[in-house]
């Protein structure tokens, strides 16, 4: 799996929304912890899998949501019965993170593009994972602060057990990498539209 793609297509969101927003200078490394942090909270709670208090502890796959066409029949967003579109909601979690995930890459001072990420570490339960992986973010928001290699070692095993979460959750590369790049025609659309 090539990531580099996906790290340039994060660099150019990332400068774009510091220069519109005006926080050049800043470190917007903490709001991207707890942006990645939220997010994988976000994403469990779709799973639902650890939810062992409920009758329901099945992933949600898919639900509607109104299409930006206003209610029409459209080909440019592939809308149905009047104007609702069909999504995949953990997948869309999944890729919410992602995009943290690429921009605290980004934030490390040493080309993380250039490492070959691949699935580890599978025989670890999809809850363990996302703990194991909110824990992370903390420890590279740390490390941040200390021994470079330190902080590339945590980040590459971080994105490697991220991957192995996206394939436990039944995703393909392909599924993500498509998802991802729909996700951030959107992040590049919500900032033409003030938001």
């Amino acid at each position: 799996m090539d990531l580099s793609k996906l790290f340039e297509m994060q660099r150019e969101l990332d400068e774009r929304i510091v220069r519109e927003k005006g926080l050049e200078g800043q470190s917007l490394l903490p709001n991207k912890i707890l942006a990645l942090q939220v997010e994988l909270g976000e994403l469990a709670n779709e799973w639902r899998g650890f939810k062992y208090w409920s009758k329901n502890q099945q992933p949600r796959l898919w639900a509607y949501r109104k299409c930006p066409c206003g209610g029409e029949w459209c080909d440019e967003y592939g809308c149905q019965d009047g104007g609702l579109l069909a999504y995949n909601p953990l997948l869309e979690e999944y890729v919410d993170a992602l995009h943290f995930a690429l921009s605290i890459g980004l934030e490390i001072k040493h080309d993380v593009t250039q490492y070959n990420y691949y699935s580890w570490d599978k025989y670890v339960s999809i809850t363990e994972l996302i703990s194991t992986l909110i824990k992370t973010c903390y420890v590279i928001g740390e490390e941040l602060h200390h021994d470079l290699q330190t902080q590339i070692q945590m980040y590459i095993l971080f994105l490697c057990r991220f991957i192995t979460l996206g394939e436990k959750l039944g995703f393909t590369w392909e599924q993500v990498e498509e998802a991802y790049m729909k996700k951030n025609a959107v992040n590049h659309h919500r900032q033409e539209s003030g938001y």
